[in-house]
């Protein structure tokens, strides 16, 4: 039947057409053979392509591509300052860590280690939210809304390729994830693009039971590749008194002078590793 779609979505010409551009011209953008992308119509394009905030971030990177794209992720440093709030946060029974541009857990308090998974206990390959998420079998029962957790982590290392399309050490891990995770293979095909600033997080702890946490998520402002995450229970909630018995624990299984040093071991890791890292 004339002008039945075999797909769905915009033609050519009719994306052109509602961003105010040629046919011909909008096909060179489409095709990389424009070396350079004007704001203005890079905007037009995310507006009839009615992109969110983060899908058009994702788009301007593409489009215009910043003059380092091409090398790897910055090398990652934890500054010492930033160590030490993620101790304080533990003793204000906050789990927090910091994560680098593919997800990669760059730093930790107990409290998340012992909420989320042992990092001490992980090699350096192995500390990677994407990959635990994924990977580790013992996921699926951590987080309830297993699923949505997951494409999070997609949209989250979409959007870092985006940013760092050629680097080697986001191509082995979407490699990985690719080979070893149907899942992983089908969403990352999607080219679904999300990140999740805050909301409300939950865990099926084996020792506490069901516990749900307000996350917040804030980019370090002096190294843009690094998302510091908080979790946080509503005062007088259940899940502050699971949360203070987590800490009780932690603090009975590791002793003062050794709480903190797993995540000053990672940073020195990271300091020398150049590209590696929701």
């Amino acid at each position: 039947m004339p002008g039945t779609r075999r797909v769905s979505g915009l033609r050519r010409e009719e994306l052109a057409q509602l961003a105010g551009l040629s046919t011909d011209y909008y096909t060179r953008v489409e095709q990389g053979r424009v070396q350079r992308v004007s704001d203005s119509i890079v905007e037009a394009l995310g507006r009839a392509l009615r992109l969110d905030e983060h899908e058009f971030a994702h788009f301007r990177n593409l489009a215009q591509p910043a003059p380092g794209a091409k090398r790897p992720a910055p090398r990652q440093q934890i500054r010492p300052g930033l160590r030490i709030m993620l101790e304080s946060f533990a003793q204000s029974q906050v789990p927090a860590y910091v994560l680098g541009p593919y997800l990669d857990v760059l730093a930790w308090n107990d409290l998340a280690a012992a909420l989320v998974a042992d990092f001490d206990r992980l090699s350096p390959t192995e500390r990677n939210m994407a990959r635990l998420v994924f990977l580790d079998p013992a996921a699926r029962d951590l987080y309830p809304d297993w699923e949505h957790t997951a494409r999070t982590a997609v949209g989250n290392l979409r959007l870092a390729a985006g940013q760092f399309p050629h680097d080697p050490r986001l191509i082995a891990l979407v490699g990985e994830l690719s080979v070893h995770s149907p899942e992983f293979r089908g969403w990352w095909a999607g080219h679904d693009v999300r990140e999740r600033t805050s909301g409300t997080k939950s865990f099926q702890h084996p020792q506490i039971g069901r516990i749900d946490l307000h996350f917040s998520s804030f980019r370090c402002t002096d190294a843009p590749e690094q998302v510091l995450v908080t979790y946080a229970a509503e005062a007088s909630s259940p899940a502050e008194t699971s949360l203070r018995l987590l800490a009780s624990w932690v603090r009975e299984a590791v002793p003062s002078q050794e709480r903190g040093v797993g995540q000053r071991e990672r940073a020195e890791e990271i300091s020398g590793t150049g590209g590696d890292q929701r």
